[in-house]
């Protein structure tokens, strides 16, 4: 893995948390208890703060990057039992605990989205929204169509322990 400090940030990584040796993380950063970053990630905390919160995944390919165009510094961040899809790309404020972020959304700056919220594989939720709690987002640019199903939820409240389970296995086999 590469984690990397930049000027005085130093990141901050639960011990029970899991970077790949693949992924790339520098700046102020903090990752939290039992969460997860996988191939291909970066998480870049050179414009603001970037946390993220407890048994949380960062799937392949994702960027997460701080910094907004209304200010000088712009935090980001990420509440707990979030999945952020493969190739996702997040450049925004908040995101509440019990998220899905689905494969190849763009999420842009200024962005807060509340909890038990899905945004739809490949949607483009744009500058400055709000996704109120209990929203399913879907769409380019990314609209507000109704509620998440339980089915869609269920990758938060039950899809993450499979991730805590193969976190174990990639770490007992030193990867």
């Amino acid at each position: 893995m590469t984690i990397r400090a930049l000027g005085t940030w130093t990141p901050k990584i639960a011990e029970s948390a899991f970077v790949s040796e693949a992924a790339y993380v520098v700046g102020d950063v903090e990752i939290g208890e039992g969460s997860n970053v996988w191939p291909g990630a970066v998480i870049r905390a050179d414009l603001g703060k970037i946390r993220i919160g407890r048994h949380t995944a960062v799937e392949d390919n994702c960027v997460i990057h701080s910094g907004t165009p209304s200010a000088a510094m712009g935090d980001v961040i990420i509440g707990d039992r979030v999945i952020i899809g493969h190739g996702a790309v997040l450049n925004c404020l908040s995101v509440g605990n019990n998220v899905l972020i689905g494969m190849n959304a763009t999420i842009l700056h200024d962005v807060h989205i509340g909890d038990n919220c899905v945004i739809a594989a490949g949607s483009l939720v744009p500058p400055g929204s709000r996704i109120p709690d209990s929203s399913f987002v879907t769409g380019v640019p990314g609209e507000i169509v109704g509620k998440p199903t339980e089915r869609q939820l269920w990758w938060t409240r039950e899809g993450l322990d499979g991730y805590l389970q193969l976190m174990e296995l990639y770490r007992k086999q030193g990867l």
